[in-house]
């Protein structure tokens, strides 16, 4: 399955004297078994492009090709697309409501008419995707969970759903470091193991960093930029421009480099930092 989008645009409240133009002839293209990264400053227009992908809103004008079907025309069953598409909003475990963490899984899967032996199947194979002991909280309410808990839960019940593209909008807001570093593990080990499209929204440049293989920059509702990570922020003047960060390991390297360090370009990671640390530590000891 493969990603089309041309030319979309988007107005909210379309004819009236508060109207906005949210995104304005956004074109892109994602590959099968992609891994994406949104970024952009709030309104950006991040939000509202990924509501498009699955036919929460529908653009003003432009098309959307998932596979070979345009989602946009009125003939489109948009509940076959959805199955496809799974949408995981910032603070999901808001939506949890079930009376247990296997009813509330359960519950996308039974809805496409699965037999109650793969509903159940589905349930605990994605409990264990994210990291959870199906025994030790399949029967449990999901509100006596932990917040770090609540959020696998309520994204387990999206996997459930086997979707071919997973759209993850801001996963980690509000989490500590720990449960933070766990979203993201648990974020990698589906992707890899599921071989989906993955696109992940966020303002963390770190995760962005360390997780995709092509990003998506926006700005007032446009693609400003696009490239791998490396690409993109190699480019710091104009992300800084757009008021938009760099890596913390890519800004510190670069400051040194500015310094008068021979550090070389492109350092993303906080590895990738260590190493070339490492790398000039080395070099000053020899000389």
């Amino acid at each position: 399955m493969s990603i089309q989008v041309k030319d979309l645009t988007h107005i909210y409240s379309e004819g009236l004297p508060y109207e906005s133009v949210a995104l304005k002839d956004v074109s892109f293209s994602i590959e099968d078994g992609e891994f994406i990264g949104v970024i952009g400053h709030t309104g950006s227009g991040k939000s509202t492009m990924v509501q498009h992908l699955n036919g929460l809103l529908k653009p003003h004008s432009g098309s959307i090709i998932i596979g070979d079907v345009d989602i946009t025309k009125g003939n489109v069953l948009m509940r076959d697309i959805r199955r496809k598409i799974g949408l995981v909003f910032q603070y999901p475990e808001y939506q949890l409501f079930e009376e247990t963490v296997h009813k509330d899984v359960a519950f996308g899967p039974t809805n496409l008419g699965l037999t109650k032996e793969e509903v159940d199947q589905r349930v605990i194979e994605a409990i264990s995707l994210v990291g959870l002991d199906y025994d030790e909280i399949g029967e449990r309410s999901p509100f006596e969970l932990s917040g770090g808990q609540k959020r696998r839960v309520a994204i387990a019940g999206v996997i459930a759903m086997k979707p071919e593209v997973l759209i993850l909008d801001e996963p980690t807001a509000g989490l500590d470091p720990k449960a933070h570093k766990d979203v993201l593990e648990m974020i990698k080990k589906i992707h890899e193991t599921q071989n989906n499209i993955t696109i992940l929204v966020s303002h963390n440049m770190n995760d962005i960093a360390k997780m995709v293989d092509k990003v998506l920059v926006m700005e007032t509702g446009m693609i400003a930029m696009e490239g791998t990570p490396r690409q993109v922020f190699s480019q710091a003047q104009k992300l800084k421009k757009m008021g938009l960060a760099l890596p913390q390991a890519t800004e510190i390297m670069n400051k040194l480099r500015n310094r008068g360090f021979d550090i070389k370009e492109g350092i993303l990671t906080n590895d990738e930092a260590f190493v070339e640390l490492v790398r000039i530590l080395k070099k000053d000891i020899k000389g």
